[in-house]
C-alpha cells in the first residue's frame, strides 16, 4: 500500500494536482491551506547561501586511526589504533557563489566533522597549508576583493591584483593558486591542510602544537587553465559528479591523516612564528607522524540536510585537542558559529547532521526553532549554578594555562616578517614545466589590469626570485603578442 501524503500537520492529502476553485473557471479559494502550504514553503526552500565557500560537495565515511599518538593527545578519538570515527565531509570553492562552476581555479575548502564520544570536533581547513593573510582584521576586505563590483557585478581582477600588490604576505597563496594545484581536477585529487596550528594536549596536562595534514591515496591531478574552460563547457558540476559517483561506484576516496609536532619550548626558539597562518612548519624540522585513513564511503540521502545544512566551526574541538594564538584562527572561532546561527538559526547544532552523538547539557534557551526543549539535565534547572539537579561545570577538563607575554596593542603585522622566502622555497621546488604553467596562469590573471597595480606586484615578485618576476613578465609579453597575432 502506498505511503500517505499528507500536509506538514500530518493531514491526509486527497488531491496534489488540482487547486480548489469555485467552479472550474472560478478563483482560487483562501480556505485552500493546503495550496497556501505548499506555495508558502516554495518560498522559503533556500536559505542564505555561505558568503563564502558557497559551492559545495561532501560525503559520509570513517576516519580510522592506524597510529598511536596518545604521548601527544588524550583525545577519545585517538584512543586506540584500529578505532573508527564517523564524520561527514564538505569540500568547496571559496569565491563562487552556490551556481558557480566546479573546476574553476581556486582554494578549496576542506572541511571534515568528527562525531566522537566526547563531541564533535570540526577540522575546517583547505586545500593548501597557508592563507592571504595572518591578520583577520584583513579577511573582509580580502574576500571582498574575490567577489562581485558593485558597480559592474563581475568579479574583479583588478581588485585582486591591487589588494595582492600591497599584501606580499599573500603571495605565498598565490604561488600555490596559480601553480597546479590551483585547479584540482576533483575533490579526491587535492591534499587537506587544517592550515592553522591548533594545539594537542596529552593525559598529563602537557601542551604540543600541531598541524594537521591529510594526503591524498588518489594522487594530485590537474587541469590548466584550458583544460578547465573546456571542462566547464562540458559541465558545471563536475566536482560533484566526480565525488558522487566515485562513491556510488563503490571507489571509496582516501586520505592519510598525519600531523607535525612541535613542543611550547620549540615554539619560542622558532626563527618563523609557528602560528602565522602564511607560513609552513619545514618539514625537515618537523617530520610528518602518521595518524590514521579517512575514506568517505557513504553518499547523502539528501544533498540539502546533509550537506548544505552542514555546519563545520573550528570551535568544535574536544578535550585533548585546542586552540593557539593564532590570530586568524582566534577570529574564526567566532565568526563561523555567529555566521551558522545568522545563515540557518539559533540551533543550528541541533539538525540531524549537526547534533553529537554523546550526551548534549546547556542552558541555552528558547529561541526559533527550539524543538529539543530544555537540555539541563533537570526540569527545574534553567539557570546556573543551580540545586536543582542541573548539569554542572567539569573542572578535570581545564586546559593547562597558556603563558602570553607583551603589551596588547595593534601591531604591525607586516613589520618584520620574511613574506619572501618561502615562496621562493616553493617555487624553487617546482620543474621547469611546472614553472611554465605557473607564469602563464599569473600572467593569464591580469588579464585587463591596470600597468601600475602589475608593476607594484611584480616588484614583489621580484623580490620572490627574480626569474619568477621575469617568468611572469615573459608570459605576459608571449600574451599580448598571441593577441596582436590574432588581430
Amino acid at each position: 500500500m502506498a505511503k500517505k501524503m499528507t500536509t506538514t500537520a500530518g493531514n491526509p492529502i486527497a488531491d496534489n494536482q488540482n487547486s480548489k476553485t469555485a467552479g472550474p473557471r472560478g478563483g482560487l479559494m483562501l480556505e485552500d491551506y493546503q495550496l497556501l502550504e505548499k506555495l508558502a514553503h516554495q518560498n522559503r526552500e533556500r536559505v542564505p547561501e555561505r558568503v563564502v565557500h558557497a559551492k559545495g560537495w561532501g560525503a559520509h565515511g570513517t576516519l580510522t586511526i592506524t597510529h598511536d599518538i596518545t604521548k601527544y593527545s588524550k583525545a577519545a578519538i585517538f584512543s586506540e589504533v584500529g578505532k573508527a570515527t564517523p564524520m561527514i565531509s564538505r569540500f568547496s570553492t571559496v569565491a563562487g557563489e552556490m551556481g558557480a562552476a566546479d573546476n574553476e581555479r581556486d582554494v578549496r575548502g576542506f572541511a571534515f566533522k568528527f562525531y566522537t564520544e566526547e563531541g564533535n570536533w570540526d577540522m575546517v581547513g583547505n586545500n593548501t597549508p597557508v592563507f592571504f593573510l595572518r591578520d583577520p582584521y584583513k579577511f573582509p576586505d580580502f574576500i571582498h576583493t574575490q567577489k562581485r563590483h558593485p558597480k559592474t557585478n563581475m568579479r574583479s581582477g583588478t581588485a585582486m591584483w591591487d589588494y595582492w600588490s600591497q599584501s606580499p604576505e599573500a603571495l605565498h597563496q598565490v604561488t600555490i593558486l596559480m601553480s597546479d594545484r590551483g585547479c584540482p581536477k576533483t575533490p579526491m585529487h587535492m591534499n587537506g591542510y587544517g592550515s592553522h596550528t591548533f594545539s594537542l594536549i596529552n593525559a598529563e596536562g602537557v601542551r604540543h602544537w600541531v598541524k594537521f595534514h591529510f594526503k591524498t591515496r588518489q594522487g594530485h591531478d590537474f587541469y590548466t587553465n584550458a583544460e578547465s574552460a573546456a571542462k566547464i563547457g562540458q559541465t558545471r558540476e563536475g566536482y560533484q559528479e566526480a565525488l558522487f559517483g566515485a562513491i556510488e561506484d563503490g571507489m571509496f576516496p582516501k586520505w592519510d591523516m598525519k600531523i607535525q609536532v612541535m613542543t611550547e619550548e620549540e615554539a619560542e626558539a622558532a626563527p618563523f612564528n609557528p602560528f602565522d597562518l602564511t607560513k609552513v612548519w619545514p618539514h625537515a624540522d618537523y617530520p610528518m607522524i602518521d595518524v590514521g585513513v579517512v575514506e568517505l564511503n557513504r553518499n547523502p540521502e539528501n544533498y540539502f540536510a546533509e550537506i548544505e545544512t552542514c555546519a563545520y566551526s573550528p570551535s568544535n574541538v574536544v578535550p585533548g585537542i585546542g586552540f593557539s594564538p593564532d590570530k586568524v584562527l582566534q577570529a574564526r572561532i567566532f565568526s563561523y558559529a555567529d555566521a551558522h546561527r545568522y545563515r540557518i538559526g539559533t540551533h543550528y547544532e541541533q539538525l540531524p547532521v549537526n547534533q553529537p552523538k554523546c550526551p548534549v547539557h546547556h542552558y541555552h534557551k528558547d529561541g526559533a526553532m527550539n524543538f529539543m526543549g530544555q537540555l539541563t539535565g533537570a526540569t527545574d534547572a534553567y539557570y546556573e549554578p543551580n540545586t536543582m539537579g542541573g548539569a554542572e561545570e567539569q573542572p578535570s577538563y581545564a586546559e593547562p594555562a597558556l603563558a602570553i607575554s607583551g603589551d596588547m596593542d595593534r601591531f604591525n603585522h607586516r613589520d618584520g616578517n620574511d613574506d619572501y622566502s618561502q615562496p621562493r622555497a616553493l617555487h624553487d621546488l617546482f620543474s621547469s614545466d611546472q614553472r611554465a604553467r605557473l607564469y602563464m596562469n599569473t600572467a593569464e590573471a591580469m588579464h585587463g589590469v591596470d600597468d601600475v597595480i602589475i608593476n607594484r606586484v611584480l616588484t614583489h615578485y621580484d623580490l620572490i626570485s627574480e626569474e619568477y618576476g621575469n617568468g611572469i613578465r615573459a608570459a605576459r609579453a608571449e600574451l599580448a603578442g598571441a593577441s596582436q597575432a590574432a588581430q
